[in-house]
């Protein structure tokens, strides 16, 4: 309250002791003593300019005070953690590839003849079973090429038993002649050379006969294996050669996918692993299941990755619910090797350059390790050195991190 504060007023000559000053407040005189502090006369001071000299005096004597307080620690930083657990695991492999068919086959004619007809429901898009008749071949010509084949067969049987009657008529007169001939005479006398001739020729008839009725049978083409009818090359009423290619199907038991990905997973892989199949183009969470049937042997042209090959059951959906497979599709495989080891699962975002990653110790202070990685994923990492089960790794949350640096997780409050 210096503004209202009023000191006494003095002369040149006044000698001042602030420390015995008195003050009193509203005007009130300050009292004089010859023998005080103090040698001056009453004076009235005007409140103002009292007030103007005692605010002065006290500011030069008595500077403002600033209470110099320590800075307030720093709020440590949140962040998020996953507690880690080793567990025996394989990474979940991603590949792309091709449907190609298993089984695809064109059907062609073994015999030369007018094509008649084709089977029932031999249209493409249709499916076939297994021994269904394709196309019919005009079998006239061949019915005549059978009953002329069993005419040859009955002339050569009744060539042998002629042949035989002559045979033991020679062999009673050689006992009769009652002399010994050598090996070669004997066989003459004996009419074996032409019993062999006849037999032969026997044989043959048997050979035309069965050819003539096979070729008679092979006039209805009929489908190999369990398909689809992909294509009719030819139409009814063309005159077929043998070899001549009619229909073109496709087997329908089961699809190919091949597959390719980086070769540093192919140790990862054995024939048999699940396999889990989708496509952009299906319905949304539509999948289908398929069984890894091979690494083969030789790498990909264009990169250089390991080519899998990938079967699928029931491919058209025939006998199961689930989208169709098409040929020449690409689609996306999840591969589940069956191959395990003791791992420890990380988020990706975890993993630091130089394989590094933080980790918060009893009193949530940062500390850091170098892992090993037995693979590395886009989404996730599997290490197998350099953690241990119950750690708190750091997975989000880590701006300009030092190790000793307190943070605080997603359940703290702040301080």
């Amino acid at each position: 309250m210096l503004g209202h504060v009023i000191f006494m007023a003095f002369s040149p000559d006044v000698i001042l002791n602030p420390g015995s000053v008195h003050a009193y407040a509203c005007c009130s005189p300050v009292p004089y003593s010859p023998t005080g502090p103090f040698s001056a006369r009453y004076s009235d001071c005007p409140a103002g300019a009292g007030g103007r000299v005692g605010g002065a005096w006290w500011l030069l004597n008595e500077p403002p005070r600033v209470e110099r307080r320590p800075p307030p620690e720093p709020v440590p930083p949140r962040v998020e953690v996953v507690r880690v657990e080793a567990s025996e695991q394989a990474p979940r492999l991603l590949a792309f590839g091709r449907v190609e068919a298993e089984q695809q086959a064109n059907i062609a004619s073994r015999v030369a003849g007018q094509l008649e007809r084709f089977g029932d429901n031999v249209v493409p898009g249709s499916v076939v079973e297994a021994g269904a008749a394709l196309a019919h071949i005009d079998q006239a010509d061949l019915q005549l090429a059978l009953q002329d084949a069993e005419a040859q067969l009955a002339n050569a049987q009744a060539q042998l038993a002629l042949e035989q009657a002559e045979q033991q008529r020679a062999r009673s007169e050689y006992e009769s002649f009652g002399r010994q001939l050598s090996p070669e005479r004997r066989a003459l006398v004996l009419r074996e050379p032409q019993l062999r001739q006849v037999q032969a020729q026997l044989t043959q008839a048997r050979v035309a006969r069965d050819q003539a009725a096979l070729n008679l049978e092979r006039a209805t083409l009929r489908a190999p294996f369990r398909a689809m009818v992909q294509e009719r090359l030819v139409g009814a009423g063309s005159l077929l050669n043998q070899g001549t290619e009619v229909v073109s199907l496709i087997s329908v038991e089961q699809f190919w996918v091949r597959a390719s990905l980086p070769g540093e997973h192919a140790s990862w892989l054995a024939p048999g692993d699940s396999v889990t199949l989708t496509s952009r183009g299906w319905p949304d969470d539509s999948q289908r299941p398929g069984q890894l049937l091979a690494v083969l042997p030789s790498l990909e042209e264009n990169g250089l990755q390991v080519q899998l090959l990938i079967g699928v059951d029931d491919p058209l959906a025939l006998e199961s619910p689930g989208p169709a497979l098409r040929l020449g599709d690409v689609l996306r495989a999840e591969i589940d090797p069956a191959n395990t080891q003791t791992l420890i699962a990380l988020p990706a975002a975890a993993l630091r350059p130089g394989n590094l990653v933080w980790w918060l110790d009893d009193q949530n202070q940062l500390q850091q390790s170098q892992v090993t990685l037995a693979h590395r994923g886009e989404r996730e990492v599997l290490v197998s050195s350099g953690l241990e089960t119950g750690q708190r790794v750091v997975v989000a949350g880590l701006v300009n991190p030092r190790e000793g640096q307190r943070v605080r997780t997603g359940q703290e409050e702040t301080p």
